[in-house]
């Protein structure tokens, strides 16, 4: 089937667009945001989360979750990053896809936009942010692309290869612990091959950043994974003493975050952060060995169809 771009309503917005191929579809507000709001297999369960209380507003002067995926730039901070995107945005659909410009940040100077392209007859988006800094002075920041997971399923990032105390004389990849990571907290799995974290329903933020360099991550839940892919520069610095990946999870959601490489961004200059969608059906995982059986062969169909599709 081809790709089938449409303009529907959804949560109460009504002007989505709504990307399909018949195998998975995407749902994108232009009301607001954007957000890519929904993400699931026709007729299934949304991958996202949706913010019950905020489905289907507009104008408001402060900032929204929404629920979905969105664009931001970090490092965090409470009044640049939480800049308020409560306003129609503009949409410009080609074959396959559709691109989604933001109005600008009058108080940053930055232009945000995300273009997805979706691939006839497969699992797979391939999504590109761009920022674009139009002010007079250079801006340092890096691009963050957050996708807000629904509730009860899990994040799963690799750690890079083991190796040994004789060999292996400096550290071989960062993890960064916020102040309110708790790591005996039972929603973390420490493995020697993953690092899992699980939402639970009602339960406190927890908060984790990583390198890794194998560049994919992945949200499984009973009926669904989630695969994304994203790149790693080894030489490039990273928010959050060296982050190309954060997870982040409360009593509601959990999220699958990807960052690019810091830089001082010159007046004109535009920068792109690409991720690599791909949804499968999930499988029950219970131990390392079960990631390995269930989770990664669609990590390496994933990384087959980025390749051939012009991704990563």
């Amino acid at each position: 089937m081809t790709v089938q771009i449409t303009t529907t309503p959804y949560g109460g917005w009504q002007n989505c667009i709504t990307l399909s191929n018949g195998l998975i579809e995407a749902v994108v507000t232009a009301d607001v945001g954007p957000r890519v709001i929904r993400l699931g297999f026709p007729g299934g369960a949304n991958a996202f989360y949706e913010s019950p209380e905020q489905l289907g507003r507009v104008g408001d002067s402060h900032w929204n979750i929404y629920g979905g995926h969105r664009l931001w730039h970090s490092p965090e901070d409470r009044v640049r990053t939480y800049t308020p995107d409560n306003a129609p945005v503009t949409v410009e659909t080609f074959a396959g896809g559709a691109r989604f410009i933001q109005p600008l940040e009058v108080a940053n100077g930055i232009q945000k936009q995300i273009t997805l392209t979706m691939t006839e007859g497969q699992p797979h988006i391939r999504v590109v942010h761009q920022m674009t800094n139009t002010g007079a002075w250079a801006i340092p920041f890096a691009s963050w692309a957050l996708s807000v997971m629904a509730a009860n399923g899990a994040c799963i990032f690799p750690l890079p290869a083991r190796g040994s105390h004789e060999t292996d004389l400096l550290a071989g990849n960062t993890l960064s612990l916020w102040t309110y990571t708790l790591m005996n907290d039972p929603r973390w799995t420490w493995g020697s091959k993953y690092i899992t974290l699980r939402q639970v329903p009602g339960a406190i933020p927890q908060k984790i950043g990583a390198s890794v360099p194998d560049g994919w991550a992945g949200y499984l839940r009973d009926d669904l994974l989630f695969v994304k892919l994203f790149d790693y520069d080894a030489g490039a610095p990273y928010p959050d003493g060296g982050c190309n990946f954060e997870t982040f999870t409360n009593d509601v959601m959990i999220e699958v975050e990807t960052l690019g490489a810091l830089r001082t961004v010159q007046p004109g200059e535009t920068v792109e952060h690409v991720e690599e969608w791909c949804l499968f059906p999930g499988a029950a995982v219970t131990q390392e060995a079960d990631i390995d059986s269930k989770v990664l062969p669609y990590v390496q169909t994933a990384k087959a169809l980025a390749t051939k599709n012009n991704g990563v």
